[in-house]
């Protein structure tokens, strides 16, 4: 009997001396700021550049491997906005300070991937997506003229 008593006296002390330390030090992890989110520097043209050729490889890879082009083509604006959330907080050098949200980094995706993808693999493109693209290109052309 003398065996069991002090055999639960020292494991709860083991086990105090064990908790206590791992609780102190995760409360010290949570309070110390993460220096990466300090450290964001805005996306440069040349970022924007290699994201954007990445979503259209994968659109164009996703398209000759039969995935539906809608779910290829989300799968990689996504990604294309939290790469620059993630990596540039949002922020895109062009703009200054401003930082973009997921939706309009997701949406200037969609925009800028089949672009890209139109030269890449022209033929993956269905053309509806091919004609409403150069669309909105003379759009934005005719609006940037005014």
């Amino acid at each position: 009997m003398c065996i069991d008593f002090y055999s639960k006296r020292l494991l709860k002390l083991l086990g105090l001396t064990i908790i206590v330390p791992i609780t102190l030090f995760e409360l010290c992890l949570l309070n110390r700021p993460i220096k990466a989110e300090k450290n964001l520097i805005a996306a440069s043209e040349k970022d924007l550049f290699l994201y954007r050729q990445m979503g259209a490889s994968y659109l164009c890879i996703a398209s000759k491997a039969e995935v539906d082009f809608k779910k290829g083509l989300g799968i990689a604006s996504a990604t294309f906005a939290n790469v620059i959330i993630g990596k540039h907080g949002g922020a895109i050098k062009e703009l200054g300070n401003e930082k973009l949200d997921e939706k309009r980094l997701y949406n200037a995706g969609v925009f800028q991937i089949v672009g890209s993808a139109i030269k890449m693999c022209p033929e993956s493109i269905p053309k509806k997506i091919k004609n409403d693209y150069e669309k909105r290109i003379k759009e934005l052309v005719k609006k940037n003229k005014k």
